[in-house]
């Protein structure tokens, strides 16, 4: 069974030291919403070398390209292969979430977000031109992606509730739309967008007309990113809506280039994300439960009650210890994903929700026994567990709603 290694310890106490100096002392400004954390994620990829590792990676892959200019990348999946600054680095992928995900859930979904899922999907679905244009500054941070699917009416029937349309416009297209709950959606320098084509047959009906997935710069013509939400949780990172009014789009901002591409329908790259977005959800969780267990422990220890550390108490001792199975049970499906990502393969959709599924609501469920554990501190933010409360519950509705999961692992089981 996969486990961590001396280097993987060392490297986690690296990066933990490095967000209690970097990110924990930031944390009240990035919640209020008066500090970005783009800043913060770019001195983490210089700090440690993420950006070098990234514009190398993308070197190498674009290089190849120009000697096959038909080349493709259809599985994201493939160990080094999508572009990723840390593709083939596993653990150090997971030991930076987690470890992120225990101060500012935030700071790690903007990164995450722009990498694993607007960066890997312009390199799974685009033309080697695209990719050059599109994913060297992503690679780097030294631009931010959005990934925009979620719209107002369509949040867990993504695909088949889709208002957002593109239409023929001589060589170009003309978009218009709206989406919504879009991660760093305000401040997006690229953003990859799914829309349905309106080709005018009205013999297929909305729900099944194609879906074709086109990257924006901001700034565009009719393309408006509104301001940040207002949210329980995940404050440090900025979430919005996108509005589309006739936006002009070229074939060349068409990922492939073509309506036929990756089998003419961007469903496709959009599941992919899925499952990958989701396989995060379960580091992202085990670094709340990992947090949360620690504050725990220490305050089971030192606070007394009666003359006696509350942690002599059996009920005290009862929570740490649940807190300390789902600890291992969410480490050992995040240990799963590391052997099969460094096998080259991808969890099936199935896998993925049911690793979303149970993560998340352990996390929920541990973070809400700290604050109770913790007594009237646990509801100051001084003690930091009431952040991790509100941040996990998010992850019960992020990368999709915990009761969509439930049907994805029925489904995979009755085929």
């Amino acid at each position: 069974m996969y486990k961590w290694s001396e280097t993987d310890e060392l490297i986690e106490e690296a990066v933990r030291e490095w967000v209690r100096e970097n990110v924990r002392p930031h944390v009240a400004a990035l919640e209020a919403g008066t500090m970005k954390p783009y800043p913060i994620v770019r001195k983490l990829f210089a700090d440690f070398g993420i950006d070098e590792l990234g514009r190398e990676a993308i070197e190498k892959i674009l290089t190849g390209q120009q000697r096959k200019p038909d080349a493709r990348v259809d599985n994201p999946g493939k160990r080094g292969r999508s572009g990723s600054p840390l593709a083939g680095q596993e653990s150090l992928a997971v030991i930076l979430t987690k470890e992120l995900c225990a101060v500012s859930m935030g700071v790690f979904a903007t990164f995450a977000v722009s990498l694993g899922l607007g960066a890997a999907t312009i390199m799974s679905r685009g033309t080697p031109a695209q990719r050059k244009r599109w994913v060297p500054d992503l690679v780097t941070f030294d631009k931010v992606a959005a990934w925009a699917l979620t719209e107002p009416d369509s949040g867990s029937d993504a695909f088949g509730g889709m208002r957002t349309t593109v239409r023929r416009d001589g060589d170009d297209y003309l978009l218009n739309g709206q989406k919504t709950f879009i991660t760093n959606g305000p401040d997006a320098d690229v953003i990859v967008v799914y829309a349905k084509l309106d080709d005018g047959d009205t013999t297929v009906h909305r729900r099944d007309r194609k879906v074709l997935t086109f990257v924006l710069d901001r700034g565009m013509a009719g393309l408006t990113q509104a301001a940040p939400f207002e949210k329980m949780g995940m404050n440090s990172s900025p979430t919005g809506e996108l509005f589309f009014s006739d936006v002009r789009v070229s074939r060349d901002r068409l990922l492939g280039e073509t309506e036929e591409h990756g089998g003419g329908d961007g469903r496709a790259s959009a599941r992919a994300g899925f499952a990958i977005e989701r396989m995060g959800v379960a580091a992202m969780a085990l670094g709340v439960i990992e947090e949360c267990l620690r504050v725990c422990v220490d305050y089971a220890k030192n606070r007394t009650l009666w003359g006696n550390p509350i942690g002599d108490f059996q009920l005290i001792q009862l929570k740490l210890a649940k807190m300390e199975i789902a600890r291992q049970h969410v480490r050992n499906i995040v240990f799963r994903g590391i052997e099969l990502a460094q096998a080259g393969t991808m969890p099936t959709l199935a896998e993925a929700s049911a690793a979303k599924w149970y993560a998340s609501e352990a996390a929920t469920e541990v973070a809400m026994e700290a604050v109770q554990l913790l007594g009237g501190n646990g509801y100051m933010r001084e003690y930091h567990v009431e952040q991790l409360a509100r941040d996990a519950k998010s992850l019960m509705v992020y990368a999709g709603s915990n009761e969509i999961q439930i049907t994805h692992v029925a489904k995979g089981l009755l085929g």
